[in-house]
């Protein structure tokens, strides 16, 4: 006689089983993905915003033209009150001059005589362009340093509320100014930007001064 063999299939335990099996695996698959495509968001906005200031060093020591004006330092503006975006902009106002705070010249009628007073002048057309951060990315902070320490718009106590990093023919070395004042007397030598993210993390770009330009630094103040 032959025997009937019983074939079994899943029990509805088991399918239930491999099912939340399946669910889990996928959700923790794309919350991995979804953090790690926010990461590189973030540290791509940071090395627009470094390229940005490396633009700024390009055209200001290779006297590139602004309008009429061919020998004008360029730089980038960061305003606390404007978190979202920063400004490229051409160090035109005021017209050179033997007093300048920045670029003093014996002959303001020279052709190697520099505009600018080292800091944005919002009124006066010198703005470049306007860039906007997307995916709600902020400049969370800026800190300069001078006088032996730090001082940022957030941490150490605040109190800063604009940075300006300049460019200018013929040194490599950036003009950097806060608050809308550029000091030849107590320099900043130093400065970093974070931008943070809504969900979480901050990448950090500084600014040396020697003109060393870093998108990937370890940390700010």
């Amino acid at each position: 006689m032959e025997h009937i063999r019983s074939r079994k299939g899943f029990t509805l335990v088991e399918l239930m089983v491999v099912l939340t099996i399946i669910v889990v695996i996928t959700m923790v698959v794309l919350a991995s993905q979804s953090s790690f495509n926010k990461t590189l968001i973030l540290a791509n906005t940071a090395y627009d915003v470094a390229l940005t200031l490396r633009s700024a060093e390009t055209y200001g020591l290779g006297s590139r033209a602004f309008g009429s004006t061919v020998n004008a330092g360029y730089g980038v503006h960061f305003e606390s009150g404007t978190p979202g975006s920063f400004t490229l902009f051409a160090d035109l106002y005021p017209a050179p001059s033997i007093s300048s705070v920045c670029h003093p010249t014996a002959d303001p009628s020279a052709p190697s005589a520099l505009p600018g007073n080292c800091s944005y002048e919002q009124g006066q057309g010198e703005k470049v362009m306007l860039y906007t951060l997307g995916n709600g990315i902020a400049v969370s902070d800026f800190c300069a340093y001078a006088l032996g320490s730090w001082s940022c718009a957030s941490a150490n106590g605040g109190g800063l509320t604009t940075l300006d990093i300049i460019f200018a023919r013929p040194n490599p070395e950036p003009f950097m100014s806060v608050n809308g004042s550029y000091s030849s007397t107590f320099p900043v030598t130093d400065a970093c930007i974070t931008l943070s993210s809504p969900q979480g993390g901050a990448q950090y770009i500084s600014v040396g001064s020697s003109g060393r330009i870093t998108a990937n630094a370890s940390s700010c103040p």
